[in-house]
């Protein structure tokens, strides 16, 4: 797996560095700013980015900004944003365009100081999937209103898309909520219904779903 890093803490970007490298990826770059990011990923066109939210100069929302030209230009590369808090506003953002490329995901930096968690995300991503920090999906699920659509959904169709959202395929759901690969079919296929998803392609309504779920959620 060839890597893109951006980072602007130094300390931080080194720590990811060696991450990256102990899960087996090759950090074809490691840059501290979104101009830099751009220049590394078009000469190196990675499988992955993976950069910061906040980036120099204004510290705001800058390495997002950069990614999603990324996904604009280079559709082929996915994607995983790091963020120090929950921001659904980046997250909706980010997850607007999950359904045309390479996988996506919005990870808390927190959860990267859990080597296995960190290292599943990226395994998951670069598969193609979309990932959502679960903090970022239990903070969607307290906020939700009463007008809110996904107010629709049981409390078992809430976890089957929790779940979803958080990049698990219909094997790992089943899995995690100790349930047949039927029943969660069967909870997804009422999620789509429910949401308004007409038939087409399952993982274009997934990711639409996923992306209600943050659109609607907070």
């Amino acid at each position: 797996m060839r890597v893109v890093l951006a980072e602007d803490s130094v300390l931080l970007r080194e720590g990811l560095v060696r991450l990256l490298e102990e899960t087996g990826a090759v950090v074809c770059a490691a840059v501290g700013d979104g101009t830099e990011l751009l220049a590394a990923v078009q000469e190196h066109v990675p499988d992955l980015l993976i950069t910061d939210v906040r980036m120099p100069p204004s510290h705001r929302d800058e390495g997002l900004k950069a990614a999603l030209d990324v996904r604009a230009r280079f559709p082929s590369v996915a994607i995983l944003v790091l963020s120090q808090y929950v921001e659904l506003s980046y997250a909706s953002e980010l997850l607007a365009g999950a359904s045309n490329g390479a996988g996506l995901g919005y990870l808390l930096k927190d959860r990267v100081a859990r080597f296995e968690d960190f290292a599943d995300a990226i395994r998951r991503v670069t598969a193609g999937a979309t990932v959502i920090d679960p903090e970022v999906v239990s903070t969607l699920l307290t906020n939700r209103t009463a007008t809110d659509p996904l107010n629709t959904l049981s409390p078992r169709e809430s976890q089957v898309l929790g779940l979803m959202a958080q990049g698990l395929t219909n094997a790992g759901i089943a899995k995690t909520l100790v349930i047949s690969a039927g029943a969660v079919e069967k909870h997804i296929s009422a999620i789509f219904i429910k949401l308004g998803l007409q038939p087409g392609a399952d993982d274009h309504r997934r990711v639409l779903a996923v992306l209600s779920f943050l659109q609607h959620g907070g």
